[in-house]
């Protein structure tokens, strides 16, 4: 309340100064010079008489002039009276001008800040946000706060297939006879997990990195942060976190575990950083990748609160069949193209070449898209424009191994090879 009444009183006083400055500019207005020349010419009334009485001017002569100046005098008075006649009917339009400016102020203050402002909120420097994420990132509930937490708000799943209950319940009983079988775990992770039994399944997962050991991989890794974030409830726990880490200090690239790294700054006020991880992960994914629909129904509002203006790139085109239709020129239209006449076939990849270069350069793309425009314009003969993209490829897909053969290639096919 006292935000509002502070915000108020300032909203106010810049519209007082405001009208002030207006209703005094219409005052200056109506000290027209006129009433200047009035003063002038009594000066010069009283300044005859101290002429005469020296000498300075004859009787006639001071007669003569106070005539003339008498008369310059009341022509000054009348036109000061008339100006001062005016300006009693513009004033109260000055006046609504004022009160309206004022209303706009006020009103706009008010509106502004609604839009852009927190009400409600003290003010929240970056140190201080920092450090209440931090506070909220170490205050966290365990993962078995938030597992029991679930179990008590949502029912267990009861209309499963009987059948499939039943071999689920001898693998258990299997496994607690073996408990060092690792096929037999990774089985059982994927049934309770099938189940809905998330918790089970976060066992069974343990169970086999467990048995891995060294040779748990980043995605053995990431599925195990994958079931533990569900027990939670979609709720990132410090295990999980833990379990994130690890995930990424195996493969740095795994899209699961930068997934819910992202999810966890998001859920401990830290907009910016899941903004940055989600925003690499989106532009490298496909529609038929599980978390690309999630970030894109976040990432905005999630950059809008790191203060970032961003546009999710649009998704791929799709056919008849779901299938991703590829940007740009195809191995097969290119290969076309060389059954042409020599006029034609140079129209219809230049059509092509244009076409991917400008969404490339506008929306970015995937790797193949890239190596589509180097092979392109390797058909065309322009080598220098093909060997400044395809180096511009390898820059921008060095963090993604799997990528780089792909614009090796369309090196290659467009001539570039060293």
């Amino acid at each position: 309340m006292a935000f509002w009444i502070v915000a108020a009183a300032l909203a106010l006083g810049v519209a007082a100064l405001l009208a002030l400055a207006m209703l005094r500019a219409r005052r200056g207005r109506t000290l027209d010079p006129g009433a200047s020349d009035v003063r002038v010419y009594r000066d010069q009334l009283a300044e005859i008489d101290r002429d005469l009485a020296r000498g300075v001017l004859s009787v006639e002569e001071a007669g003569q002039v106070r005539i003339e100046i008498s008369r310059r005098l009341l022509d000054a008075d009348r036109k000061a009276a008339a100006v001062a006649e005016e300006d009693t009917g513009p004033q109260r339009g000055t006046v609504v001008a004022a009160l309206a400016v004022g209303a706009v102020v006020v009103a706009g203050t008010v509106a502004l800040y609604a839009r852009i402002g927190a009400p409600g909120y003290p003010d929240l420097p970056l140190a201080a946000r920092i450090e209440m994420a931090d506070a909220a990132r170490a205050n966290r509930p365990s993962q078995s706060a938030a597992e029991a937490e679930v179990a008590a708000r949502i029912p267990p799943v009861t209309n499963a297939d009987p059948r499939h209950l039943e071999l689920v319940d001898q693998l258990r009983s299997a496994l607690a006879e073996r408990p060092g079988d690792l096929t037999g775990h990774q089985l059982l992770a994927r049934n309770e997990a099938a189940l809905g039994n998330f918790t089970e399944a976060r066992r069974a997962q343990s169970r086999v990195v467990e048995l891995m050991g060294d040779r748990a991989t980043g995605a053995d890794y990431a599925d195990l942060a994958d079931l533990m974030i569900l027990a939670a409830g979609g709720f990132v726990s410090p295990e999980a976190e833990e379990v994130l880490l690890q995930a990424l200090r195996r493969d740095m690239n795994n899209a699961t575990a930068l997934y819910y790294s992202g999810l966890l700054y998001a859920q401990t006020g830290r907009p910016d950083s899941a903004f940055a991880i989600w925003r690499r992960l989106l532009e490298r994914s496909t529609p038929d990748d599980p978390w690309y629909l999630p970030i894109r129904a976040q990432i905005e509002d999630m950059a809008m609160r790191a203060g970032v203006d961003y546009t999710p790139p649009a998704p791929p085109v799709r056919n008849g069949e779901g299938d991703a239709v590829p940007r740009g020129p195809s191995a097969a239209d290119i290969a076309a193209a060389q059954d042409m006449s020599a006029e034609d076939r140079q129209a219809m990849i230049e059509n092509m070449v244009a076409g991917l270069s400008d969404r490339l350069a506008t929306e970015g793309g995937s790797a193949e898209d890239w190596a589509r425009l180097i092979t392109a314009l390797g058909v065309l003969g322009r080598t220098d424009e093909a060997r400044a993209i395809a180096d511009e490829a390898l820059t921008a897909f060095a963090a993604e191994p799997d990528s780089l053969p792909l614009i090796e290639d369309a090196r290659q096919r467009a001539g570039l090879a060293e």
